[in-house]
């Protein structure tokens, strides 16, 4: 078996006030793979940054120019694509990726053209390459890909030429392993890819960060008093994350709880989404109870403290890959509400460590936010089950060991 060395990581973007979760995942493996002797460099789009190689706590960002290969796109248009979806094309990320040396493995978080760019690198230094599933490759709902194709509809897609040569469409079936944050995209890829080795490999989370957070920091910054109770939810605005029913289940729950305040927490990633949220909260006259914070940088230490000074956690997400805010608001000891999609039932379990509504259920989301605050022994109860869950094997050194066992296996078959 070689030994893993050096692992250079693929992905789309990689900037902190643009931060979701592949970005937490791939940023907290990198460092933890580091750690265990790992060499990890990132190479990414210069998508909101500037090109050029830089550092991001201990690993190494590689941001290169690109395109988006389409004829007459609109300025807005391409604005949407850097938000969310779109395949860029990156000749200066090939052309870099192919000049580092030593490398082990390459590890691409990105199917399409940046993930092809991955598979021609690897097949021209010879060494394999796995696939990182995070976004809901195999399970996201039609609605959200249309909304996701929406910009380049209709457009002359010039970049084919280059998907082809680089066999964009190739990235899964000729990868050496799949790995799936998942467990329904990991049971989907399987059938798909029969005989192919394919991983379930959780997200993990900073515990210890979580836990010792003040919450009377993020309290005293944003001017909330100590007797307002916060319902907290952290995810980017954006249609998929699905605030909106949120605001109105809280229109309901407050009536009752009018000593709770939303806090809406996370970057704006469909500006037409953040338009819409605004006029909602101010329609239902909620000016005064909700709080947006649009986005907290990674290392801010406001975000853990946001987590502390909370009562309780709501995810309303219409799909959700995985939900790694779940596990942050476990380790934060916060019981949590979320809707019962993607990946988060395959780690939580329905009133033993979470209370699960279903999508757009504004009915049923405002009954169970409103059960938890209600009841302080079931509050105290899910959060100690969640807590004990959250430290069985979702810290970042177990997810990063279990990770480095797919890379020395991929290796040892190659």
């Amino acid at each position: 078996m070689l030994e893993i060395r050096k692992v250079a990581h693929v992905m789309r973007r990689f900037v902190p006030d643009k931060w979701g979760g592949t970005e937490a995942v791939v940023f907290n493996l990198s460092e933890q793979l580091q750690r265990e002797g790992v060499v990890s460099p990132i190479h990414c789009t210069a998508m909101f940054a500037k090109p050029g190689t830089g550092q991001v706590g201990s690993v190494r960002v590689s941001r290169h120019r690109y395109v988006l290969p389409w004829f007459g796109l609109s300025q807005g248009a391409k604005e949407q694509l850097r938000l969310k979806g779109g395949s860029p094309l990156s000749l200066p990320l090939f052309f870099s990726l192919l000049k580092e040396k030593e490398l082990s493995l390459i590890h691409t978080h990105v199917q399409h053209r940046l993930g092809g760019t991955a598979r021609t690198v690897a097949r021209l230094k010879r060494i394999p390459y796995v696939v990182s599933i995070h976004g809901g490759y195999f399970t996201l709902p039609g609605e959200q890909v249309d909304q996701m194709t929406e910009p380049f509809r209709g457009k002359l897609e010039w970049g084919k030429v280059f998907g082809a040569a680089f066999g964009s469409r190739r990235v899964l079936a000729d990868a050496a392993a799949i790995i799936c944050v998942g467990r329904n995209e990991a049971e989907e890829a399987r059938k798909r890819f029969p005989g192919k080795p394919v991983h379930y490999v959780p997200n993990g989370v900073d515990i210890k960060r979580f836990a010792e957070a003040d919450g009377a920091v993020f309290r005293e910054r944003c001017g909330f008093r100590p007797d307002e109770k916060i319902v907290l939810c952290v995810s980017r605005i954006d249609y998929q994350k699905n605030q909106l029913a949120l605001v109105r289940a809280f229109a309901r729950f407050v009536e009752g709880h009018p000593g709770h305040r939303l806090v809406l927490v996370g970057a704006v990633t469909v500006e037409a989404y953040g338009v819409d949220l605004k006029a909602e909260v101010a329609r239902l006259g909620l000016g005064q109870k909700v709080t947006l914070v649009e986005g907290l940088r990674p290392d801010d230490p406001l975000l853990p403290s946001a987590y502390r000074a909370a009562e309780l956690f709501v995810l309303p997400s219409v799909h959700e890959p995985f939900g790694i805010v779940v596990l942050e608001a476990w380790a934060a000891g916060l019981p949590v509400v979320a809707s019962r999609v993607g990946g988060i039932p395959g780690f939580a379990t329905d009133g033993q460590n979470i209370l699960f509504a279903e999508p757009d259920d504004v009915d049923g989301l405002a009954q169970r936010m409103a059960g938890l605050a209600d009841d302080a022994a079931l509050r105290a109860r899910l959060s100690q089950q969640a807590g004990h869950d959250v430290g069985t094997g979702y810290g970042w050194d177990a997810v990063a060991k279990r990770t480095l066992e797919i890379y020395e296996e991929t290796t040892s078959r190659s």
